[in-house]
Formats: C-alpha cells, sequence, structure tokens
C-alpha cells in the first residue's frame, strides 16, 4: 500500500463552491481506477470545523506504483495542474489499514495527522505503535476506515481515517468528504503491512 496526497491552498474569499462543483463533475472518473484503493476528495473550508484554510487536499490509498504513476504520468494529474498549478506530493509508505466499525457507511470526514519520527526512538517499537493506533482508530463509533504510512526520508508518520460524522475521535487535520473512489478498496492489505 502507498498513500499519497497534495494540497492546493486557496485564498480566504476562494469561492469553495467551485470545489464541490469540480468534484461533483469530475469525482467519478477514478470510479474504476486500475491499482487505485482509495481516493478522498477532501475539502477544508476556512472557519468551518476549526480549519484556519480554505484547501483542496485529496488523498490516496494505492494498491499498485503502477496505478499511482498512471495516474500521475498518464494526464489524469494534468487537470488539477492546469487549474491550480503543480503541487507538492507527499508520498508514504504504507504501515497499517484496517476498515472501521462502521464500514458499510458513507464517510463524510476525514481526518489526517502527521508526525515526525523522533530521533532517537526505536523505529521497531514506534511503527508497531503506529499499527495499534490504526486498529485503535478503525474500532471506535462511527470509523469507516484508518490507515497509517510513513515517509522514509522526512521521517514523517501520517495516520488517516474516515468517518461517518463530524465528531470523529482522532486528533489532526478534519476535512470534508466530497467523494469517494473506491474500485481497489477490498484489495487493501489489511493489518500491519510487513
Amino acid at each position: 500500500m502507498h498513500a499519497m496526497q497534495y494540497e492546493f491552498t486557496l485564498p480566504a474569499d476562494y469561492d469553495m463552491g467551485v470545489i464541490r462543483s469540480r468534484v461533483a463533475r469530475v469525482g467519478h472518473l477514478l470510479d474504476d481506477w486500475d491499482g487505485l484503493g482509495i481516493k478522498t476528495y477532501l475539502l477544508r473550508e476556512r472557519g468551518v470545523h476549526g480549519s484556519p484554510v480554505n484547501q483542496y487536499g485529496p488523498f490516496y490509498l494505492w494498491n499498485t506504483v503502477e496505478g499511482m504513476n498512471g495516474f500521475l504520468w498518464g494526464g489524469a494529474f494534468q487537470g488539477p495542474v492546469d487549474d491550480f498549478g503543480r503541487p507538492a506530493i507527499r508520498q508514504w509508505t504504507g504501515l497499517a489499514f484496517e476498515e472501521g466499525a462502521a464500514t458499510g457507511s458513507a464517510p463524510t470526514f476525514a481526518v489526517r495527522r502527521r508526525q515526525p519520527a523522533p530521533d532517537g526512538v526505536e523505529l521497531a517499537a514506534f511503527m508497531a505503535e503506529a499499527v495499534a493506533e490504526t486498529g485503535r482508530l478503525a474500532a471506535e463509533d462511527g470509523a469507516v476506515l484508518a490507515a497509517a504510512a510513513v515517509d522514509t526520508r522526512a521521517w514523517e508518520l501520517v495516520h488517516f481515517s474516515l468517518w461517518e460524522h463530524d465528531t470523529p475521535k482522532a486528533d489532526g487535520d478534519l476535512y470534508q468528504v466530497l467523494h469517494l473512489s473506491a474500485p481497489g478498496r477490498d484489495r487493501l492489505p489489511r493489518g500491519r503491512q510487513w
């Protein structure tokens, strides 16, 4: 499993209805993308649910590198680049994935928490804690799914979870879910990824 996210931070007075309309128009295009586990079309709106910014930030869990590369280099990614500019793309290697207690529900909110792996920690123990946290999040009431991944260049851990309600039991940046494409969700490997 590979995790990926890019974000477009938009002006404070930006009409976020433009993003909602865009996702309504094109969100379905990845509903059958080969190699994609899930893509969540995420939005943070300044002043709503504590967000300090207007931001569009899709988050992906990929089953295959080929699927991810096909999206990035095969033309589909050019649309957002043409409309908003070329963003930096964060990529993390999968650590864990779990279906949640509310797995059959449509997600309405997502939480993403990034944290550094502190210097001096035992990496095996730190990553095992991340796996345990993924299981804890997935077991919470209203959790649709939870995942953890790590960027070994920056030694950054990311926890990502989807929720059926706006009061998730997870810390991090809260996003509204505008659409979920999940063609390979059932093929995302469960549990620890090593």
